[in-house]
């Protein structure tokens, strides 16, 4: 089978000659992340990156790695109380840091040309932008669920506004730029957000994103990010449209059968930590590991990757030794 033919036969839940796997990482050390409009050299080592990683691991799937750009840029400084959010204004497409987007994307997708995996680019909720603008997503900001239940028409419109701006982006990246499909960031870590709020405030923004992205690709997967073991509720996600549902399964404490079932049967992809065997541990720990969750889930409608970004510094053939182990485990099985 070819990268590609995998892929679409796990997006199927269709028999596999061996399961895809999809690890991911940034290329920027924490000096230069989200640099890239100040940082020349930040730029360019966000894309070069993706060339060095390339010539140690060829992919079954692509991720344009946008690093130095990533978050959607927002000033939330003038912010003192919740009507200020209806003020906010997010860059367009067209904007100097859209600009920069469309070049990074394409330049990297450059690089993987004449490749047959399928390329993806990240996007990210409307609340993680407007989250990461006023708390930085380190310290949470106490405010915006207090906005939210005094104000939600304020929040509301600042959401709309966020997506708005987002579907722009999306629409960019997929049509102009010719990725296959948009890996959209989603997440409630550790309740921010009491359950019913977010489903009732932040869900609607969530599912317009995704059902304007698959008018445009079939394929667009979703991440459930449990960046650094922070835990999200599934059952919050398992009704939001995607081919395919990456679970964090050591942030969340459940294995991808398990949240397999949450999703309905839907395909699912992870399985490995962030850290640990997959950076640090031996080839026969790579080996037992990648069985052990085959062993688990089987090969239909599986991608074996990680919780969310592996460390950036890693060696990228390390991925090489998870998928001779999937390799080896589909002959034998």
């Amino acid at each position: 089978m070819t990268k590609r033919e995998r892929f679409m036969k796990f997006l199927a839940n269709e028999p596999v000659d061996r399961v895809p796997v999809a690890f991911f990482h940034h290329f920027c050390g924490p000096e230069l992340m989200e640099k890239g409009m100040e940082l020349p050299e930040a730029f360019e080592r966000n894309i070069e990156g993706h060339r060095e990683a390339l010539a140690v691991f060829d992919p079954d799937v692509i991720k344009v790695m946008n690093d130095s750009l990533m978050i959607l840029p927002l000033d939330t400084s003038f912010v003192k109380k919740p009507s200020d959010l209806r003020k906010i204004q997010p860059p367009s497409v067209h904007s100097p840091f859209g600009r920069k987007t469309k070049e990074l994307t394409q330049r990297v997708m450059e690089i993987y040309e004449g490749k047959d995996a399928p390329i993806y680019a990240t996007g990210f909720s409307a609340i993680r932008v407007l989250r990461g603008s006023l708390d930085g997503m380190t310290n949470p900001d106490p405010r915006l669920p207090k906005w939210l239940a005094e104000d939600p028409d304020s929040v509301f419109c600042a959401l709309d506004i966020l997506t708005d701006t987002i579907i722009e982006y999306n629409e960019m990246l997929l049509k102009e730029c010719g990725v296959d499909g948009m890996y959209f960031s989603v997440q409630n870590r550790n309740q921010y957000f009491p359950d019913e709020m977010f489903t009732r405030f932040v869900t609607p923004s969530d599912l317009r994103i995704m059902e304007h992205a698959n008018k445009l690709s079939a394929m667009n997967l979703l991440h459930i990010c449990g960046f650094t073991g922070a835990r999200n509720n599934l059952e919050l996600f398992k009704n939001y449209p995607a081919a395919a549902y990456n679970i964090a399964v050591y942030a969340e404490k459940v294995s991808l059968s398990e949240g397999r079932k949450v999703f309905g049967g839907k395909p699912v992809f992870g399985g490995f930590a962030q850290d640990g065997i997959i950076d640090k541990g031996s080839r026969e720990e790579v080996r037992e590991a990648t069985w052990k969750i085959l062993d688990e889930c089987g090969q239909v409608g599986i991608m074996i990757g990680a919780d969310c970004t592996v460390p950036y510094n890693i060696d990228d053939d390390r991925f090489n030794w998870v998928r001779d182990a999937a390799i080896e485990y589909a002959e034998k099985h």
